[in-house]
C-alpha cells in the first residue's frame, strides 16, 4: 500500500494495493547468512503494512517458516498449498494459517499459481528456482500476466539474471521478454516496482486455453481439521475431451 500525499488538501491519502494475494517461493532451509532470514521476515512485514495476504508452500522449516509467520502474527491470512507427501509434521513443520493439500507437486504449483495475483522469489535451492523460472516462462508463453518478482539477497541470484542475459545474446530469450523478471534488493522496493508492472513482451499461447485445461481436470473438496483450521483436499478428475 503507497501512500500519496494531496497537496490541495494537505491530507495523507492511503491507495490500495493491487494485489490481495502474493505467492512467495522460498528456501526450506536458512542458508548461511543472516540477510536472507532479515530478508524473508521483512518481506513478511511488508506484505502486513501493505495488507496483502500471502500464499507459499507450507510448513514452518526455513525461510518459508520465517515469511508465513511473519504474515501471520501480522493479522494477514495465509494459504499454504502442500502436497500430501509432505504434510507430515516432520517433513515440513506445522503450517499456519489455511491448509490445502494437493496430490502432487505439479498441482501445488497451478494452485499457488491460481490463488496468487503476483509471485515474489527469496533465496532457495533447485524447488525454488524452479518454481521461479515456471512462472516466467508461464509468463513469456501468455498463461498469466501477474508480476513475476525477484528479491535479490545480497545478489545472490547474480548468477541466474548473467545466464538470462547470455539467454538473450545467445538468441533463446527475446529482449522483451527479458523484462518479464522484476528486481530488487529490498521488498518495499520490489513490491513497489510489481505494483507499477505492466507486460512488455509477446504472448504465444492463448491464456484462456489454460484456464480451461485447469478447470477441467481438478475440483476442491472441503474437509474441516480440528484445530488446523481448514483442509482442502484436491480431487482428480478426468479431463473433458
Amino acid at each position: 500500500m503507497e501512500i500519496k500525499v494531496d497537496e490541495e488538501a494537505a491530507e495523507v491519502v492511503q491507495v490500495p494495493s493491487r494485489f490481495k494475494r502474493i505467492c512467495v517461493f522460498c528456501g526450506s532451509s536458512h542458508g548461511k547468512k543472516k540477510s536472507y532470514q532479515d530478508a524473508a521476515i521483512e518481506l513478511g512485514k511488508e506484505l502486513v503494512a501493505r495488507e496483502i495476504d500471502l500464499v507459499y508452500g507450507g510448513g514452518s522449516v526455513g525461510l518459508m517458516g520465517l515469511v508465513s509467520q511473519a504474515v501471520y502474527n501480522g493479522g494477514r491470512h495465509v494459504i499454504g498449498v502442500i502436497p500430501k507427501t509432505h504434510m507430515p509434521r516432520e517433513i515440513s513443520g506445522e503450517t499456519v494459517g489455511e491448509v490445502k493439500a494437493v496430490s502432487g507437486m505439479h498441482q501445488r504449483k497451478a494452485e499457488m499459481a491460481r490463488q496468487s495475483d503476483a509471485f515474489i522469489a527469496l533465496p532457495g535451492g533447485y524447488g525454488t528456482l524452479e518454481e521461479l523460472l515456471e512462472v516466467i516462462a508461464w509468463a513469456q508463453l501468455g498463461i498469466h500476466e501477474k508480476p513475476v518478482g525477484l528479491l535479490n539477497v545480497d545478489g545472490y541470484y547474480n548468477p541466474l539474471l548473467d545466464f538470462i542475459d547470455k539467454a538473450v545474446e545467445e538468441g533463446f530469450i527475446k529482449p522483451t521478454a527479458q523484462h518479464i523478471l522484476v528486481l530488487a534488493p529490498s521488498p518495499s522496493e520490489l513490491i513497489e516496482k510489481l505494483e507499477e508492472y505492466s507486460p512488455r513482451h509477446e504472448e504465444v499461447v492463448p491464456k484462456m486455453n489454460w484456464e480451461m485445461e485447469q478447470l477441467s481436470y481438478s475440483q476442491n473438496c472441503e474437509i474441516a481439521m480440528p484445530n488446523e483450521g481448514k483442509l482442502i483436499m484436491e480431487a482428480q478428475l478426468e479431463s473433458k475431451p
